[in-house]
C-alpha cells in the first residue's frame, strides 16, 4: 500500500481492516500455499479439514474396543528468537509438532490430528508458509493429520518480524494398554533414546549464552556449526516408540521437555520409588559440553534445564531391556540402559546421579 493512498491515513477519512493493519489477501493467500503439504498429512478418520469452522475427525473404533482421547499443547519456548534472529524458520514447526506429539505418546497414545496456532502482528506469507510447511513435515514424520489451526494477524501485538507459536494435539489409545506409570516397580531399568539436540528446551538459558560470544554464527562444534546444532529440530519419537509397543511390555515413559533429566523421569515413577541415573552411561553430546563451559552453568542446572543427549526414555522390566534394546537398534534409534529404578531413600531424595 502507498503511503500516499488516503485509507493509509488513520487520523482522517474512511478506515479500513487493511489500513488497520490486518491483511484478509494475505492470509487467504497463506491458506492456498500451504494446502498441498496439509493434504500429505491427512489420515482417512479426516472427514473435514482446512478451511472449515471446525474439522471432523472420526475416532477410529474399528481398531480400538475402548479408545480414550489423550491431548496435548505446547509451544517451542524462545527458540523461537533464535529462528527469527537468524531466519532459521523451516524446522520450527517440526519442533512445535514434536513437543506435543511425545508428550502424548507418554500414555502410549497414538496422534491422530494437530492444529497450529499462528500469531504475528504483520504477515509475512512467505515466512508463515515455511514455518506451517515445517508443522506439515512434523506431522507427516508423526503421521497424524494437519486438520486446522489459527494465523493470527494483530497489529501493535509484536514486533516486526517477530511471530509466536502453539500446537495442540489429540492422539487415542487403548483403554485397558494406557501406560501411567503405575506398573514401574523396584529393579526396572531405563532405557534412554538419544536426543537430537536440545530440543525445545533451556533456550532463555541458551540466549544468555550466546551474549557472551562475539558472533555465535562463526562458532563450529567438533566441525559443525553452532547454530546449525542450537537449531536442529526436536527428534519425533512416535514411530519408534509405536512399534516397540506391540510386541514389548513398556511400564512407564517420560518425554525429557522443561525440567531436564532431573524433573522428568521422577513423574511417571511410583512415590515410594526414586532412580539412580548413570552419567557415564552414555556420550554427552559435545553442545551440552561447550554450553556448560561457555555459561559456567552448574552441573546441578545443566541436568535440570537440558536433556544432555537423552530425549525420550522407557522404563521397563529387566529381562525385557535387551530385547527392546535390540529392536531400538534395528529400527536405527540410538539408545542405552542409563540408569534404574530403586526404593526411595530415607533422606527423600528420589534422584540420584552417578557417578
Amino acid at each position: 500500500m502507498s503511503q500516499n493512498d488516503p485509507s493509509h491515513d488513520s487520523t482522517s477519512g474512511p478506515l479500513t481492516y487493511r489500513a488497520a493493519g490486518v491483511d484478509i489477501d494475505a492470509g487467504n493467500s497463506l491458506v492456498e500455499r500451504i494446502k498441498p503439504a496439509v493434504k500429505r498429512t491427512m489420515r482417512r478418520e479426516v472427514l473435514a479439514g482446512l478451511g472449515g469452522f471446525g474439522s471432523l475427525v472420526e475416532v477410529p473404533v474399528d481398531r480400538y474396543r475402548q479408545p480414550v482421547l489423550v491431548s496435548g499443547a505446547d509451544g517451542v519456548g524462545t527458540k523461537l528468537k533464535l529462528a527469527q534472529t537468524y531466519q532459521r524458520h523451516d524446522s520450527i514447526g517440526i519442533d512445535l509438532v514434536a513437543m506435543c506429539v511425545n508428550d502424548v505418546l507418554v500414555q502410549g497414545a497414538e496422534a491422530l490430528y494437530f492444529l497450529d496456532y499462528f500469531a504475528c502482528g504483520k504477515l509475512d506469507v512467505d515466512t508463515a508458509a515455511t514455518v506451517i510447511e515445517g508443522i506439515a513435515r512434523g506431522c507427516e514424520l508423526a503421521g497424524c493429520a494437519l486438520v486446522g489451526g489459527e494465523t493470527a494477524e494483530m497489529p501493535d501485538m509484536y514486533a516486526p518480524g517477530d511471530y509466536d507459536l502453539a500446537g495442540f494435539c489429540v492422539g487415542v489409545a487403548e483403554k485397558s494398554a494406557l501406560i501411567d506409570g503405575s506398573a514401574v516397580h523396584e529393579g526396572d531399568l531405563i532405557i534412554g533414546l538419544n536426543s537430537s539436540g536440545a530440543h525445545s528446551n533451556g533456550y532463555s538459558l541458551i540466549r544468555k549464552i550466546l551474549d557472551r560470544v562475539a558472533d555465535p554464527a562463526a562458532v563450529e562444534i567438533d566441525g559443525e556449526k553452532l547454530l546449525d546444532l542450537l537449531m536442529a529440530p526436536t527428534q519425533i519419537y512416535v514411530s519408534t516408540v509405536l512399534e516397540l509397543m506391540k510386541s514389548h511390555k513398556i511400564n512407564g515413559m517420560a518425554h525429557i521437555t522443561g525440567g531436564g533429566l532431573s524433573e522428568n523421569i521422577i513423574r511417571v515413577v511410583p512415590e515410594q520409588l526414586a532412580v539412580e541415573i548413570d552419567l557415564s552411561s552414555w556420550q554427552v553430546p559435545a553442545l551440552f559440553t561447550w554450553l556448560g563451559q561457555t555459561g559456567q552453568v552448574p552441573d546441578k542446572d545443566m541436568r535440570r534445564t537440558f536433556n544432555l543427549g537423552i530425549g525420550y526414555t522407557l522404563l521397563v522390566d529387566a529381562q525385557g531391556a535387551p530385547p527392546v534394546l535390540a529392536d531400538l537398534a534395528r529400527l536405527g534409534q540410538p539408545a542405552q540402559i542409563i540408569g534404574r529404578v530403586t526404593a526411595a531413600p530415607e533422606s527423600g531424595q528420589r534422584i540420584r546421579y552417578l557417578p
